[in-house]
């Protein structure tokens, strides 16, 4: 049966308009909740799901959750940066995106609720929210919901978020590869992924037969702040003599890398003379202090992209399996980490690499 046939037997089954077809069929916002899904599931009986385009949403009202920092460029660049990414997406098609602000954990589930439950939703993503009970009442009511970057062990929602662990990992092994051994990790754990990407540091140092001693090679903070990560930086090399300071630090976003790179000058060490610096973010700061800045830049813009076609996905196939999908990032090589043994720092600088390549030489 052709295209246009199967429009034409969609609307004589469900009793409506060709064109009232065409437009649910389009993503289009102009027809009620009730028709759209009894044309949906005429398609899906009639294969026509199984060919859409990419560029046919199948929804015309997502709410996107998040913390409200996300909403607050000054307050998360990052999540600011996924739900930009979202509007990105949508900008050319015929979807309304509308926001709630929820606490990462411990949420206002009645405020969830009433806003999942509106029968104007017709689908949701969830940025940034660990609370599992946010997750199983999303599952409960049904409707095509998308997390990302949570903590989520759910096997009834979709899930997309950068792969940390492999970040973690891959980050360490950069700088085991470039000769250190004293690696200081500056992280704030304050979210499950970031406890991934310390995770996946300590695999690699066990995959060289190297100890990783809490205190003397971990540095935590609350946030994320330049000058909190430079008052913890000083507070660790206050307890080390000189010729006992690490080789490199590394730390768990860029602006932490910015604040330890503060210390590390006002102490009067160079970077990478004395102490490498390498960030696991990538996307804030091209360089800091005047030094290009070498990091694995986590996957971010693509996040929300990737979520809607996770929601397409559900629409089009609502018996598929599950899907938790991980987004590699890429490494760009700076001039903040040195060679041990060389007096050239890195290996060249504004390349970026993919993180499945082989390490840089």
């Amino acid at each position: 049966m052709g295209g246009k046939l199967k429009i034409g037997e969609i609307a004589r089954q469900t009793g409506v308009s060709i064109s009232t077809v065409s437009r649910v069929l389009a993503g289009k916002a102009n027809t009620s909740a009730t028709i759209r899904q009894k044309v949906l599931e005429c398609a899906r009986t009639h294969g026509v799901l199984d060919n859409l385009t990419g560029g046919r949403m199948l929804f015309s009202n997502v709410t996107v959750f998040a913390p409200k920092r996300a909403f607050d460029l000054r307050a998360d660049i990052f999540y600011y940066k996924v739900v930009q990414g979202i509007r990105d997406a949508v900008e050319n098609s015929d979807v309304h995106l509308s926001y709630c602000a929820l606490e990462e954990n411990d949420a206002d589930v009645p405020l969830f609720l009433s806003k999942l439950g509106n029968p104007a939703c017709d689908a949701a993503l969830i940025i940034g929210i660990d609370d599992p009970h946010v997750h199983a009442l999303a599952a409960d009511i049904g409707k095509p919901c998308v997390l990302i970057n949570c903590d989520a062990d759910s096997m009834r929602l979709d899930a997309v978020s950068p792969d940390h662990q492999l970040v973690g990992r891959y980050s360490a092994n950069y700088l085991i590869a470039h000769g250190h051994r004293d690696i200081v990790a500056l992280m704030c754990l304050r979210r499950a992924t970031m406890e991934r990407r310390l995770a996946g540091a300590r695999e690699a140092f066990a995959a060289h037969n190297i100890a990783f001693d809490d205190n003397r090679q971990l540095v935590t903070t609350a946030g994320f702040a330049a000058e909190e990560a430079r008052q913890a930086i000083a507070a660790h090399l206050a307890r080390l003599d000189r010729e006992h300071y690490p080789t490199a630090i590394l730390a768990g976003g860029d602006f932490m890398a910015s604040g330890a790179i503060a210390e590390l000058l006002e102490r009067g060490l160079s970077i990478p003379g004395d102490i490498s610096v390498m960030s696991m973010d990538g996307f804030n700061l091209a360089e800091t202090h005047d030094i290009p800045l070498t990091a694995v830049h986590v996957p971010r813009d693509e996040l929300g992209a990737e979520a809607l076609r996770l929601l397409l996905r559900r629409i089009a196939s609502p018996d598929a399996p599950f899907c938790h999908l991980l987004l590699s990032g890429r490494l760009f090589v700076g001039n903040s980490v040195k060679r041990l043994g060389s007096r050239k720092s890195g290996s060249g600088t504004g390349r970026d690499h993919s993180l499945y390549g082989d390490l840089a030489t």
